[in-house]
């Protein structure tokens, strides 16, 4: 396929567009910073440096909120043009992978913001508030948000390591050159 420039922004039945890339690279780069930190403070939340990533934790979480809905709605927008599944189990399976780290890269946050709304405090977002304090404390959404974040942000970390060792499988096991959709190359 010869494709113009503004093509080469699009997904395609071969490759993914440069916007889906930048999308899902700067995602991954975004949640490798939210795990090394949700590490370091499970690890030590007193040292210097648990403090320094954790300090963005909460703005970052809920800038990749964001960007999980710009995927989406680009993905939603892109569906008839971006490669499919493969045919099979293996395609099946894929596409429940893809759907539980969507449903994980939603929920992870949400949990999360109705833990801060119920604690009352409020939450601000790279300084900016995105919802103003209550000074009321709703338990029942404190108590959903501790049982939840974190087991739930752990999980995602599961399936976002197991997605990295399909593509390794794909690459190195099967050679069928899936990952090469996603990182640019034909």
């Amino acid at each position: 396929m010869n494709c113009t420039d503004s093509c080469r922004w699009q997904d395609t039945p071969d490759r993914y567009g440069r916007v889906t890339r930048v999308l899902h690279w700067g995602m991954a780069a975004l949640f490798a910073w939210q795990f090394t930190g949700a590490a370091l403070h499970a690890w030590d939340r007193e040292a210097a440096l648990a403090k320094w990533f954790w300090s963005s934790h909460g703005s970052l979480g809920v800038l990749l909120l964001a960007l999980v809905a710009v995927r989406g709605l680009w993905g939603l927008e892109s569906l008839r043009r971006r490669p499919g599944p493969e045919p099979g189990w293996r395609g099946r399976l894929s596409t429940a992978g893809h759907a539980g780290l969507y449903i994980l890269m939603v929920g992870v946050p949400v949990v999360a913001m109705m833990r801060s709304y119920g604690k009352g405090k409020g939450l601000a977002v790279f300084g900016q508030p995105l919802f103003e304090a209550t000074g009321r404390e709703v338990p029942g959404l404190v108590a959903l948000g501790n049982a939840l974040h974190g087991w739930l942000g752990w999980l995602l970390l599961a399936l976002a390591v197991g997605h990295v060792a399909m593509v390794a499988v794909h690459q190195y096991v099967w050679r069928d050159g899936v990952a090469a959709r996603m990182a640019g190359r034909r």
